[in-house]
């Protein structure tokens, strides 16, 4: 049984927060992909009899909540997914609708602020989805859901009040700070 590979497989999945290809999995483990069936097999013996447990298609392996603690787990959430989404998540949510499609650490960026339990929050809602990013596999690209823009009552973002303003003041904010100090006040050198 190959303990460390074991262990870094369910860290590296508990990390993602979601489902992981196989592919990418196999490379963060550095094994071959016809070895991972084995390791995630033990690994769901590992965890059997305790609060989460491992699905796994022919493509994506994801690390979640056991059918045994499923139904606590939900109920809690429940009443937290009640309440309001805070300023961090309408931050969050603006970013994401005045910019468009972002990374985590483009959000980061922008507010200045980690933002990971926000947007896993706003996933939970249904108010976000997550894609694989073209750009960049390591990541992913977090975009507004077809229910969010039916709640605002518009069809695309290009509709949402003062959209092309916003977007552009967005895009220099970045711009302007990826520039660095020496932008601001001459050279560094």
């Amino acid at each position: 049984m190959d303990t460390d590979r074991i262990q870094l497989a369910e860290a590296f999945l508990f990390t993602e927060g979601g489902s992981l290809t196989i592919r990418k999995l196999s490379a963060l483990l550095k094994v071959k992909e016809s070895e991972l069936p084995t390791l995630l097999d033990q690994l769901s013996v590992k965890l059997e009899d305790r609060g989460l447990t491992l699905i796994k298609t022919d493509t994506e392996v994801s690390l979640v909540v056991s059918p045994n603690a499923s139904e606590v787990v939900r109920a809690t959430y429940a009443h937290e997914l009640e309440r309001d989404i805070g300023e961090a998540g309408l931050e969050v949510l603006a970013v994401v609708l005045y910019r468009g499609p972002s990374t985590r650490a483009q959000i980061d960026y922008i507010r200045g602020v980690n933002t990971s339990s926000t947007i896993r929050n706003l996933l939970a809602r249904g108010l976000l989805e997550r894609a694989g990013n073209p750009d960049d596999g390591r990541e992913y690209l977090y975009r507004p859901t077809v229910e969010l823009l039916a709640h605002l009552g518009v069809r695309d973002m290009k509709e949402l009040p003062e959209h092309e303003k916003l977007a552009g003041e967005l895009a220099l904010f970045e711009k302007t700070k990826d520039a660095g100090p020496e932008n601001e006040y001459g050279s560094t050198n």
